[in-house]
């Protein structure tokens, strides 16, 4: 597939993961700067993938120069509130819209996905991450403050069928991971983008969301230091593994993926994503998620146990 894929915020931490990832796979990027002329360099594209946050700035303009020029957009944004302005602002676009193409919001939407399939309707969502790390990039900071900002420091959770402001203390549990992680201490409503790109195509009351206490104690200190490549690949050391159980009834089903690196993962998530929408497939116009566009099984397997390791019990 001879293709030309601009990337937004191709020097940044996530872009540069993107870009490699474009050219393993045989595509051509066009690198885009912060200062980049959006008509023109969309112009020679045949896809965007916008690896710019914060995205409550960039994903609009990007979004409308990618109509502009008649191609599908992709973003890797992990602002809640972006995906909601996305959805309510371009539903009726003439071009394929994918927001939040990557870890946070399409690797859950994906698997929850999968874990729904087969049921008639959903009671309960949970989602529960394990990471064993979390060194943010600056990205992840600013984008962080973006957030926390619009949601004047309060927290949000999914229930009674739509997000809801939260305040006070976040509640603290603990999750029995699958082995060899076990039993965690975890921070609740936790919410990410999954709880923000779920709901768009899964009809449940509730998502709740765990995330591992070391993780966030790490996110919330000041600190962390940036993520350091530790493989040719530029991965970090940091492993991870995201858990989503679904229950109708008296039915349950667990479906698990895990692997090296959360920025790194979200790469191949996006550009697979692109690749099948330059090959008509889940190529929908307006906006839709990986979870509503793809088979979530096939798209998973596609990209390959060494990339994601997947499980599904019941």
């Amino acid at each position: 597939m001879n293709k030309r894929i601009a990337v937004l915020g191709a020097a940044g931490h996530t872009g540069r993961f993107v870009v490699a990832e474009l050219e393993r796979r045989g595509l051509t990027p066009i690198p885009c700067g912060r200062g980049t002329d959006l008509g023109q360099a969309l112009r020679d594209a045949d896809a965007v993938i916008n690896c710019a946050g914060p995205f409550h700035t960039t994903a609009g303009p990007a979004i409308e120069a990618a109509i502009r020029a008649g191609i599908p957009y992709l973003d890797v944004t992990a602002e809640v509130e972006v995906v909601g302005d996305t959805l309510t602002a371009f539903a009726g676009a003439g071009i394929p819209i994918v927001p939040a193409a990557a870890f946070f919001g399409g690797l859950g939407d994906l698997l929850a996905a999968a874990a729904t399939a087969r049921f008639p309707s959903v009671d309960e969502l949970t989602i529960a991450y394990a990471l064993s790390s979390w060194h943010p990039t600056s990205g992840t900071r600013r984008t962080g403050k973006v957030s926390a900002s619009r949601r004047d420091g309060n927290r949000i959770a999914f229930v009674d069928h739509r997000l809801r402001i939260r305040d006070g203390e976040a509640p603290r549990a603990e999750w029995e991971f699958p082995a060899p992680i076990g039993r965690r201490a975890v921070v609740g409503e936790f919410v990410t983008a999954d709880s923000a790109t779920i709901p768009t195509h899964i009809a449940t009351p509730v998502i709740h969301s765990f995330m591992t206490a070391n993780a966030v104690a790490d996110l919330r200190s000041p600190d962390a230091p940036e993520p350091v490549a530790t493989d040719g690949a530029g991965r970090s050391a940091q492993t991870f593994l995201v858990e989503v159980v679904a229950r109708s009834g008296d039915q349950e089903r667990r479906v698990t993926a895990s692997g090296r690196d959360i920025y790194a993962i979200t790469a191949p998530l996006v550009v697979e994503a692109a690749v099948r929408i330059l090959a008509g497939e889940g190529a929908i116009t307006g906006v839709a998620t990986l979870g509503a566009r793809f088979d979530p099984a096939g798209f998973l397997a596609a990209l390959g146990p060494d990339t994601l390791e997947v499980r599904e019990s019941r």
